[in-house]
């Protein structure tokens, strides 16, 4: 615990206990603290991250979720929830997409919570990192999750346009210069790929913006991460290209979201 502290560990000793647990024999210990000393985020270390009562596998080159995204979580089962009470009885599993899945941590949480109320769903996570992808298949096979690689929408099979009930995406969102103000875990450690929006911040929200609508359901939402500060720009993004849109904010989690749903009766041109 003391090396840890030294190396600026704020929670020192509740590492110190989880490196303990993890550790098989001393050199693994050994092996495991002067990881953790030199940088490497614990998650890493450990080779799993807790999010939202599971245990999601990660290691090195891969984003760690972070628990600001338990708000996206939270919010497609909400979705899934109120469609279910305005259709039901519910006949069929709800369509749920991961876009920018990392691990996918974000969809593991859906299906799981879902799993929790009797409601199926067929979860489909994308990312254009393989890594990210592999680790992403590992942590969805539990829940039949189907994982894609590729460049946004470009990434998911013909056969979901029109379909998608709830699209969750935590696209990266820190604007170029801010990245190098990122804690030393984040910037030399994660794939820059993850945390890059772009000189705003909102290059890659512009791109699902443009994209979402015609992946959605009628009724469908996509729900954006963003910051506090970003979240009513990434609204207005997604109510300009006709998916009427709504922030919401959760102060505990410090995390925000843009919403935008595609209307049930389209708008006759």
């Amino acid at each position: 615990m003391a090396r840890l502290r030294a190396a600026g560990c704020v929670f020192a000793e509740d590492e110190a206990r989880l490196v303990l647990e993890a550790a098989r024999t001393p050199a693994d210990l050994e092996e495991f603290v002067r990881r953790r000393c030199s940088g490497e985020p614990l998650e890493h270390v450990l080779g799993w991250a807790e999010f939202a009562g599971l245990r999601i596998a990660v290691g090195a080159g891969v984003f760690v979720p972070r628990q600001r995204s338990r708000l996206l979580v939270r919010l497609a089962v909400e979705l899934v929830g109120q469609a279910a009470g305005r259709d039901a009885p519910a006949v069929r599993p709800a369509v749920i997409v991961d876009l920018f899945c990392g691990s996918g941590a974000i969809g593991a949480a859906v299906a799981a919570e879902l799993a929790a109320r009797g409601r199926a769903c067929e979860l489909h996570a994308a990312d254009i990192d393989p890594v990210a992808a592999a680790y992403a298949r590992h942590n969805l096979a539990p829940c039949s999750g189907r994982v894609h690689i590729g460049d946004v929408f470009a990434a998911l099979p013909g056969s979901l346009r029109g379909r998608v009930d709830v699209l969750v995406a935590n696209a990266p969102y820190v604007p170029t210069v801010a990245v190098a103000l990122m804690p030393p875990e984040a910037r030399n450690h994660e794939p820059l790929a993850a945390l890059d929006g772009g000189d705003d911040g909102l290059a890659l929200h512009r791109r699902v913006a443009a994209g979402a609508g015609e992946w959605l359901a009628p009724g469908g939402t996509v729900i954006l991460e963003a910051s506090p500060a970003q979240a009513r720009v990434t609204a207005g993004l997604l109510a300009g290209v006709g998916l009427p849109a709504r922030t919401v904010q959760d102060d505990d989690l410090d995390a925000a979201a843009a919403l935008g749903t595609r209307p049930r009766v389209e708008a006759r041109t």
